[in-house]
């Protein structure tokens, strides 16, 4: 059987050390340009979650085109309590003229009791009455009108009246509150710093953080250039801060931690990079590509905004791979030897890993049915996953506009009436007639059509629903209301629109997931020239997915986290895009331990021929550095955490949970006593797949060709055993 051919890392290693100034130069040019486009890219990158062609998306742009506010812009909700005695039936032309004040001061549109004299206005008490305004829309996330909206009703608010302003900006606009993506980059490099001062024990330590400070602006000036051609969203530069920041620290982990242990058999100088990059360079271009792939996901999705972050993801490996394969080769040849002081010694780093894994081996049964068992109960909880906005009690539960819910509750109002749908009628339509109709629709609180609501030949209905419509029940409501209205009608409102979000992403799902397996298998197979290994990685990815997800519905959905963390409520649903994100990085990241742990068993296996030696000598070798390289990502993700807008923090917690749980459950448990169990079928390849493995490797299928490792054999390598690689 042939090895993976590693002549393209180890030429490219002789490649690069033979030119070192050249790459230093050329690192170092792209680099100052790449930090003035970190400054400038900012003011390229859009905030639009366009959906072009979709129902809830066409409806709100045209909501936009006609009559310039609502849509996906939600109202905001005025609710005023008049004093004891008063009533809003008795004070209709009062709550009139206070509406008034809003369209004079801020040009909105405003639907109320006194318009409409629509009992449904007001609450039980006959005291507490509501109106929407519909502002225009807003720009930045989070954006918020309630302050100058209270401020121009004031002066015509009734004598011992109160006055609140509520509405789902408003709400959210509470826990806006954050740090920026500088702070967090350096939050996370300085996590990272401590953790590689532990693994490295020197100065080394701060090379990775090096090859990372290039990489990101590098990876920005990439950025800059794609905003030429394509839109790309404001979270891609969290993106690429954190996560190119996690991804390059770990690939020059890898390649750092093979260098010293080649030094330690006794190579030195280029002869100890060399040899690193002829073994670990090639894990981190299989690692590489498996992020690619896996951010495919997001790529052929016909949804643009999800399209634009596949493709600054992936400028993220493609940028940090030449990082850590050029640059990092010189660093370490140039000064490696001196950076690596005070050095320690590699048998005490990799004893008691060698000693879990023998552990592993000898009750892997047990390991297998433990893991198993825990991933089982997460990936549970993952059924119970909603798609879908927040709803107003997972968002704050103090200030101004939360005391205004509160308002509305008390007096019998439910929070429906905060996410209104819009109808806009074709011209011909009675819309007095089909509000009435539409009134009657189970889950309706009330329809109103103002008689001034014209435009463009349309007219316009609100819809207010009883319940949410980021809830089951609101969802309901919305495909009620779409199967009533006339054809040519559209529905618009946030609601609608992340309903189609949904159906266009996660429709076409499983195609997109059957797509990037078989890629996956066809890549792992050639790398460890078996077919069960490859068939495991993608199961155990997949199984670890399951269970990650379960863990953000337990965080996020249930609110068993972030309430404890984040003072945040359970939102009561996912954000209908950070499944399918959490999927793409994830799945590549995840890998990236699968490929650096089963390379080096399968080195250990060509070596001794022993499954069992192969798992001890490759978990006890990888062990380290997995949980490292794990803990960095981690931390990288939890200073993205601290972002102010809470679909951020669920996707950080997603990626910081699922790296964690699979470089512990997974990796350091669930993988060895996998591969322990099945023995000799590991490595299984019948002959029609070898046969394939070698064309793809560039070899004729019937001259097998050795790949010798660079450099004499030091004395203290009496064995050779790393002279050279099987075939």
């Amino acid at each position: 059987m042939n090895h993976l051919d590693d002549r393209f890392t180890a030429r490219l290693g002789r490649f690069v050390l033979r030119h070192k100034l050249v790459v230093v130069l050329a690192w170092l040019t792209v680099t100052v340009a790449g930090v003035f486009a970190t400054v400038a890219v900012g003011d390229r990158l859009t905030e639009d979650f366009a959906q072009p062609g979709r129902p809830g998306y066409e409806a709100n742009q045209a909501m936009h085109r006609l009559y310039g506010t609502g849509g996906d812009d939600p109202p905001l909700v005025v609710v005023v309590t008049l004093p004891e005695g008063g009533t809003a039936a008795r004070q209709r032309a009062e709550i009139g003229r206070l509406f008034s004040a809003a369209v004079s001061a801020m040009g909105v549109r405003v639907v109320s009791y006194a318009d409409t004299a629509d009992p449904r206005f007001v609450g039980d008490d006959g005291r507490t009455t509501y109106g929407l305004v519909f502002t225009e829309p807003t720009r930045g996330m989070n954006a918020d009108l309630s302050e100058p909206l209270e401020k121009a009703l004031q002066p015509a608010l009734m004598p011992g009246a109160t006055l609140r302003v509520t509405g789902m900006e408003a709400l959210a606009e509470a826990e806006a509150k954050g740090i920026d993506v500088l702070a967090e980059t350096l939050i996370g490099g300085l996590g990272a710093l401590v953790v590689l001062a532990f693994v490295f024990g020197s100065v080394l330590a701060l090379v990775p953080l090096l090859v990372a400070a290039v990489s990101i602006p590098v990876t920005f000036l990439a950025v800059y250039g794609l905003t030429g051609v394509t839109d790309v969203h404001t979270i891609v530069q969290f993106i690429v801060s954190l996560v190119g920041l996690g991804v390059a620290i770990d690939y020059s982990l890898l390649l750092i931690t093979r260098w010293r242990e080649e030094r330690a058999l006794g190579y030195e100088g280029e002869a100890a990079v060399e040899r690193a990059m002829t073994t670990a360079g090639r894990s981190v271009v299989v690692s590489g590509v498996t992020v690619g792939i896996g951010l495919l996901a997001m790529v052929v999705i016909p949804v643009p905004f999800l399209r634009s972050v596949g493709y600054g993801g992936i400028l993220v490996p493609l940028v940090s791979v030449p990082a850590v394969l050029t640059l990092l080769p010189v660093l370490l040849a140039k000064g490696g030897a001196r950076l690596d002081w005070p050095r320690r010694r590699l048998p005490a780093e990799t004893g008691r890993w060698q000693a879990w894994a023998r552990g592993v081996v000898r009750f892997r049964w047990a390991g297998l049915a433990a893991s198993g068992a825990l991933l089982a109960a997460l990936g549970c909880a993952a059924f119970s996953l909603q798609l879908g906005q927040p709803v107003s009690d997972s968002l704050p539960r103090t200030g101004p506009a939360y005391e205004g819910l509160s308002e509305l509750r008390r007096a019998g109002i439910p929070s429906g009436v905060l996410t209104p749908l819009d109808v806009i009628l074709p011209p011909g339509d009675d819309p007095a007639v089909r509000a009435a109709r539409l009134a009657e629709l189970p889950g309706v609180r009330t329809a109103v059509a103002p008689h001034g609501w014209r435009s463009g030949g349309t007219s316009l209905i609100t819809v207010i629903p009883s319940d949410e419509t980021g809830t089951e029940a609101g969802r309901a409501t919305i495909a009620r209301v779409r199967a009533a209205v006339p054809a040519g009608a559209q529905v618009s409102g946030e609601g609608p629109q992340s309903l189609d979000f949904v159906a266009a992403v996660y429709g076409g799902f499983p195609a997109v997931l059957a797509l990037i397996s078989v890629l996956t298998f066809l890549l792992l197979v050639r790398a460890f020239r078996s077919l069960l290994l490859a068939v495991k990685a993608i199961v155990l990815n997949v199984l670890s997915l399951g269970a990650t997800m379960g863990a953000v519905v337990l965080v996020w959905q249930y609110g068993y986290g972030s309430e404890p963390i984040w003072g945040l409520a359970g939102t009561g649903s996912i954000a209908e895009f950070i499944p399918v994100m959490i999927f793409a990085f994830l799945y590549g990241l995840s890998m990236d331990y699968e490929v650096f742990i089963l390379a080096r068993m399968r080195e250990a296996y060509d070596r001794t021929g022993s499954t069992d030696e192969a798992v001890v000598e490759g978990l006890g070798r990888t062990g380290r550095l997995v949980t490292s390289a794990a803990l960095i990502l981690f931390l990288a993700f939890g200073s993205l955490a601290a972002a102010p807008q809470p679909e951020i923090k669920m996707f950080a917690t997603g990626l910081g949970l699922g790296v964690l749980l699979d470089a512990t459950v997974i990796r350091a448990l669930l993988l060895p006593a996998f591969v322990a169990v099945m023995g000799r079928w590991n490595w299984w390849l019948p002959g029609r797949p070898a046969l394939l493995v070698r064309v793809l490797a560039g070899r004729r299928p019937d001259i097998p060709v050795p790949v010798r490792m660079p450099g004499p054999r030091p004395e203290s390598d009496p064995a050779g055993q790393g002279r050279r690689i099987h075939e």
